[in-house]
This record gives structure tokens, sequence and C-alpha cells, in this order.
């Protein structure tokens, strides 16, 4: 097989299913082969993005990078935008065993079901790949993270970027606000140079309100450090227009969406799929037409609304070419999230058949 031929469905994903989050954070990826070499463009044709240069417009999204071990993997094997999975200001455990599931989804939906069925079986073809998981969005220790996040600006080369991904959580003695405001300082301290702004939280991103008063707090935080806010697909274009404009108001660089879809998921007698727990968000080829859709609506209404906002875009990503779908239709930058898992090679593969500029 040719170091650029697709890993599935000839090997098992780099991210075991059958393991828990934490065995995978110790011990993951699961990768036997030495990365190929890559091809790279001239510097001239490196692409600018908040800021930065970059080698391509190829990324991988917030969830799959667990830590310094899969930054550096991703990064050997032609990602240049490397989000961290999402941290906390402190500790917080994944929820049990099991994690990720196969779902049984058509290729395409435009209206988004609420309830999904697991599947025991993988599909036969990467574009038909859809699965649903339940994290419940695991931090290591602020300490294990200044660390490990240290190391893996250190495991990227030069045209490449490294964003943080954080979120806030409103707790005892401390408001959601202050925890962001926290977080950030946590990511900034560590050494990020891009800090992503997960408001897909208890819908925190559909609120234009709490977009610009957070996203003001957290510009002045951690300035001069462009910061991504990070959303689902939004409910109507109303609410679309006031959320990109407060973010812009706050000083906020960049969007990025779609984040998984929430769905209940059930097991095939009826039963919640990850043990007591229902609720779990879908990713995969499945909701690649909602996610363009949402690049298709956000770029026009950025352009129309002459937005100094730039526009990342996520969701449904298993082959190259669906790179190529997202950056014609408006994105700076196009990632994968579940896709590397199953065939690591995506970014690669891309880069051999198009020169981009």
């Amino acid at each position: 097989m040719s170091p650029f031929s697709p890993c599935f469905p000839h090997h098992p994903p780099i991210y075991d299913i059958q393991k828990s989050y934490r065995e995978n954070l110790e011990t993951g990826p699961v990768f036997p082969n030495h990365p190929p070499a890559r091809p790279l463009p001239a510097k001239s044709q490196w692409i600018s993005f908040l800021g930065q240069k970059i080698i391509s417009p190829f990324g991988v999204a917030a969830g799959p990078l667990l830590n310094a071990q899969w930054v550096s993997l991703a990064a050997s094997l032609g990602f240049d935008v490397l989000v961290y999975k999402t941290i906390r200001s402190h500790a917080h455990l994944s929820s049990p065993f099991p994690n990720v599931l196969y779902v049984d989804l058509p290729k395409r939906f435009d209206t988004i079901p609420q309830v999904v069925t697991t599947t025991s079986l993988p599909p036969k073809c990467m574009e038909d790949l859809s699965i649903a998981y339940s994290f419940g969005t695991p931090s290591s220790s602020p300490a294990y993270l200044l660390e490990d996040i240290s190391r893996a600006l250190a495991c990227i080369q030069e045209g490449q970027l490294l964003i943080v991904s954080i979120m806030g959580t409103e707790r005892e003695g401390c408001s959601l606000l202050q925890d962001f405001v926290d977080t950030a300082v946590l990511a900034r301290d560590a050494g990020a140079k891009v800090i992503e702004c997960n408001f897909t939280k208890n819908m925190l991103y559909a609120s234009p309100e709490q977009v610009l008063e957070i996203g003001l707090a957290l510009v002045k935080a951690v300035h001069p450090i462009p910061l991504i806010m990070k959303v689902r697909a939004f409910s109507f274009p109303k609410q679309m227009r006031d959320v990109c404009i407060a973010a812009a108001k706050a000083g906020i660089r960049a969007i990025s969406g779609i984040n998984g879809l929430p769905m209940n998921i059930k097991n095939q007698q009826g039963r919640p799929a990850f043990g007591d727990r229902m609720r779990g968000e879908v990713c995969g080829g499945s909701m690649r037409t909602v996610a363009l859709h949402f690049v298709d609506e956000v770029h026009t209404l950025i352009n129309k609304e002459k937005l100094d906002l730039e526009l990342i875009g996520v969701g449904g990503i298993t082959k190259p070419e669906h790179f190529f779908d997202f950056l014609e239709r408006g994105a700076r930058v196009a990632m994968t999230a579940r896709g590397w898992m199953w065939d690591p090679y995506l970014a690669l593969r891309a880069q051999m058949n198009k020169i981009f500029c």
C-alpha cells in the first residue's frame, strides 16, 4: 500500500474506541508507521492566517489532539493548524467508557434528526463514517497542561500553528466569565499563540450579549493573542448576524464552526447508548452538508457586514477533496476531527492533489 493510501478500512482508528479516554491520553495515538516525507510549497505560497504564516490551510479541530503526543503525530502528517484539545481551569474527569460509537445515519440530511441509533459495524467507506461521542470535556490539571502544551509547541515546525481551545465553567466561588478568563490566562501562560474559546456549552454562542461580554473580557485578558469563537449551527439568520457582529465588536478575530451535532443516542434495544447518558454529539460525513451550509451563510454575512473576522470550516471532512469544498466556500482554514482519527493521511493526500496559494 502506498504511504499516502487511505488507512481506512485496512487499519483501526488511531484513537482506540475500545479503550477509555484516559488510556488513549496516556498510550495513544495508535500509529505504528513512520510518517512519510511531505511535499512543501515554497514559502512564497504560504498562507496568512490570524497574523501567522502557515504552510497549508489543513487542520485538526479541537477534540482528537489529546496532548503533545497527538499534536506531534498530526504535525508530522501534514496538518498545519492544530487545535489542542479543549482545556479547563481545573482538572475534570472524562465521562465513563464507552465514549465513541458508530451510528447509523444517511450520507446527508437537511433536517437534523433528534434521535439516532448506534451500530456495531463501521461503514464500508470513509465518506459514510459517522460516529457519536460523549466525553464530557475532560481536562488535565493546570500543572500538567503548562508542561504539555509547552511540549506540544516544541513539536511543531515553522509554518505550523498550535491553537489552544478553552472553555469556562460556572462553579462555586467562580463565575462563568471569571473562569473563562482564568482558563485563557492559563493557555497564554502555557505559550499559546492563538486561543479558541469554546462557546458551545449551554448554547453560550447563541446569545449576542454573552458573546460580547465574555469576548471583551477575554480579549482584554490575553491581548494581543488572537481569539477564535467556536460555535454550533445557528438557529436562524438574525441570531447568526447578531452573534457575529457581537464577536467582531468584542475583538474576536475568527469564527470556527460547526461543532458536533447534539442528539439523543440510543442503542439497538432503544436504551441510552452511553450507559446512563442519552445525549451525545454526532460528527462525521453525514454532517458535512450542514457544515458547508454554515460556511456559506457565515462567509456571506462577513462580507455583507464587512466584519473583521476570519472563518474556519469544520464538519464532515473524511476525504482529501472535502477540505477544498470548505475552502471554495470561503473558509480560510478547513479542519477535520474524527476524519483524521480514521485516516491520518488526509492532509498529506490533499497536499499531493493540489497546490494552494
